[in-house]
Protein backbone atom coordinates (compact mmCIF):
# COMPACT_ATOMS: atom_id res chain seq x y z
CA UNK A 1 0.00 0.00 0.00
CA UNK A 2 1.36 3.34 -0.68
CA UNK A 3 -0.35 7.06 0.25
CA UNK A 4 0.81 10.41 -0.25
CA UNK A 5 -0.58 13.60 0.80
CA UNK A 6 2.72 15.23 -0.32
CA UNK A 7 1.63 19.02 -0.24
CA UNK A 8 2.07 20.75 -4.60
CA UNK A 9 3.10 23.98 -5.41
CA UNK A 10 -0.95 24.94 -5.92
CA UNK A 11 -1.56 23.39 -1.87
CA UNK A 12 1.12 26.16 -0.90
CA UNK A 13 -1.06 29.22 -3.03
CA UNK A 14 -4.33 27.98 -1.04
CA UNK A 15 -5.36 25.54 -3.51
CA UNK A 16 -6.58 21.93 -2.53
CA UNK A 17 -3.83 19.51 -2.08
CA UNK A 18 -3.37 16.29 -4.43
CA UNK A 19 -4.11 13.05 -2.40
CA UNK A 20 -2.60 10.02 -4.37
CA UNK A 21 -3.15 6.37 -3.06
CA UNK A 22 -2.16 2.72 -4.21
CA UNK A 23 -2.96 -0.47 -3.45
CA UNK A 24 -2.54 -3.64 -4.71
CA UNK A 25 -4.43 -7.25 -3.93
CA UNK A 26 -4.18 -10.52 -5.39
CA UNK A 27 -7.00 -10.63 -7.77
CA UNK A 28 -9.50 -12.82 -6.04
CA UNK A 29 -13.34 -12.20 -4.99
CA UNK A 30 -12.16 -12.38 -1.54
CA UNK A 31 -10.37 -8.77 -2.07
CA UNK A 32 -12.64 -6.63 -3.08
CA UNK A 33 -14.29 -6.18 0.21
CA UNK A 34 -10.56 -4.92 1.22
CA UNK A 35 -10.73 -2.17 -1.61
CA UNK A 36 -13.84 -1.29 -1.10
CA UNK A 37 -13.22 -0.26 3.22
CA UNK A 38 -9.74 1.29 1.94
CA UNK A 39 -11.19 3.20 -0.31
CA UNK A 40 -14.47 4.17 1.94
CA UNK A 41 -12.05 5.20 4.60
CA UNK A 42 -8.89 6.85 2.88
CA UNK A 43 -11.93 8.82 1.06
CA UNK A 44 -13.71 10.11 4.28
CA UNK A 45 -10.09 10.72 5.88
CA UNK A 46 -9.92 13.25 2.27
CA UNK A 47 -12.93 14.69 3.53
CA UNK A 48 -14.82 13.55 0.22
CA UNK A 49 -18.88 14.37 0.68
CA UNK A 50 -20.72 11.56 1.75
CA UNK A 51 -22.72 11.11 -1.31
CA UNK A 52 -19.80 11.29 -3.52
CA UNK A 53 -18.46 9.23 -1.37
CA UNK A 54 -20.69 6.30 -1.45
CA UNK A 55 -20.65 7.03 -5.44
CA UNK A 56 -16.82 6.15 -5.33
CA UNK A 57 -17.10 3.01 -3.27
CA UNK A 58 -19.99 1.71 -5.37
CA UNK A 59 -17.48 2.28 -8.27
CA UNK A 60 -14.44 1.22 -6.54
CA UNK A 61 -16.72 -1.94 -5.46
CA UNK A 62 -18.10 -2.76 -9.11
CA UNK A 63 -14.08 -2.29 -11.32
CA UNK A 64 -12.67 -4.15 -8.05
CA UNK A 65 -15.29 -6.96 -8.30
CA UNK A 66 -14.62 -7.27 -12.45
CA UNK A 67 -10.65 -7.25 -11.98
CA UNK A 68 -11.67 -10.44 -9.53
CA UNK A 69 -13.60 -12.10 -11.69
CA UNK A 70 -12.02 -11.76 -15.21
CA UNK A 71 -8.30 -10.39 -14.01
CA UNK A 72 -4.70 -11.92 -13.56
CA UNK A 73 -2.90 -12.46 -10.89
CA UNK A 74 -2.86 -8.85 -9.45
CA UNK A 75 -5.51 -5.97 -9.06
CA UNK A 76 -4.29 -2.69 -8.13
CA UNK A 77 -6.37 -0.09 -7.10
CA UNK A 78 -5.29 3.86 -7.52
CA UNK A 79 -6.81 6.57 -6.38
CA UNK A 80 -6.28 10.42 -7.06
CA UNK A 81 -8.00 13.38 -5.75
CA UNK A 82 -6.52 16.51 -7.96
CA UNK A 83 -8.73 19.59 -8.09
CA UNK A 84 -12.12 18.32 -7.28
CA UNK A 85 -11.58 15.25 -9.62
CA UNK A 86 -11.46 11.80 -8.19
CA UNK A 87 -9.66 9.42 -10.79
CA UNK A 88 -10.43 5.95 -9.85
CA UNK A 89 -8.19 3.52 -11.19
CA UNK A 90 -8.14 -0.45 -11.08
CA UNK A 91 -5.89 -2.36 -13.08
CA UNK A 92 -5.53 -6.16 -13.73
CA UNK A 93 -2.21 -7.61 -14.14
CA UNK A 94 0.50 -10.43 -14.56
CA UNK A 95 0.12 -14.00 -16.55
CA UNK A 96 -3.64 -14.93 -17.03
CA UNK A 97 -5.04 -17.20 -14.30
CA UNK A 98 -7.80 -19.58 -15.26
CA UNK A 99 -10.72 -19.70 -12.86
CA UNK A 100 -13.78 -21.93 -12.39
CA UNK A 101 -16.83 -19.88 -13.24
CA UNK A 102 -19.60 -20.68 -11.14
CA UNK A 103 -23.44 -20.63 -13.00
CA UNK A 104 -24.70 -17.32 -12.77
CA UNK A 105 -27.59 -16.40 -13.80
CA UNK A 106 -28.20 -13.87 -16.62
CA UNK A 107 -29.96 -11.51 -14.28
CA UNK A 108 -27.46 -11.56 -11.46
CA UNK A 109 -24.40 -10.59 -14.03
CA UNK A 110 -23.15 -7.47 -16.14
CA UNK A 111 -24.63 -4.60 -14.26
CA UNK A 112 -21.53 -3.69 -13.10
CA UNK A 113 -20.15 -1.27 -16.02
CA UNK A 114 -23.42 -0.03 -16.62
CA UNK A 115 -23.40 1.07 -12.85
CA UNK A 116 -20.34 3.19 -13.62
CA UNK A 117 -20.63 4.65 -16.76
CA UNK A 118 -24.41 5.94 -14.68
CA UNK A 119 -21.88 7.32 -11.62
CA UNK A 120 -18.58 8.60 -13.19
CA UNK A 121 -18.51 11.51 -15.10
CA UNK A 122 -15.90 9.64 -17.84
CA UNK A 123 -14.97 5.96 -18.29
CA UNK A 124 -11.67 4.68 -20.05
CA UNK A 125 -10.43 1.36 -20.73
CA UNK A 126 -7.01 0.98 -21.76
CA UNK A 127 -5.78 -2.77 -22.70
CA UNK A 128 -2.17 -3.15 -21.79
CA UNK A 129 0.49 -6.12 -22.34
CA UNK A 130 0.08 -7.28 -19.11
CA UNK A 131 -3.60 -6.92 -18.08
CA UNK A 132 -6.44 -4.55 -18.93
CA UNK A 133 -6.67 -0.35 -16.94
CA UNK A 134 -10.09 0.38 -15.97
CA UNK A 135 -10.40 4.46 -15.20
CA UNK A 136 -13.42 6.38 -14.24
CA UNK A 137 -13.15 9.73 -12.61
CA UNK A 138 -15.84 11.56 -10.19
CA UNK A 139 -16.30 15.60 -10.13
CA UNK A 140 -16.07 16.25 -5.78
CA UNK A 141 -16.96 19.32 -4.06
CA UNK A 142 -14.32 18.38 -1.18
Amino acid sequence: MFVTDSPSPSSLLGRPRRHEALLTLPAQEAHVSAARHFAADLLETWSVPATERDSAVLIVDELAANAAQYGRERMTLRLVLDDGTLHIVVTESGMAVQRRRPDIAPDEHGRGTGIVQYLAQSTEIHQTCSGREVRACLRCSS
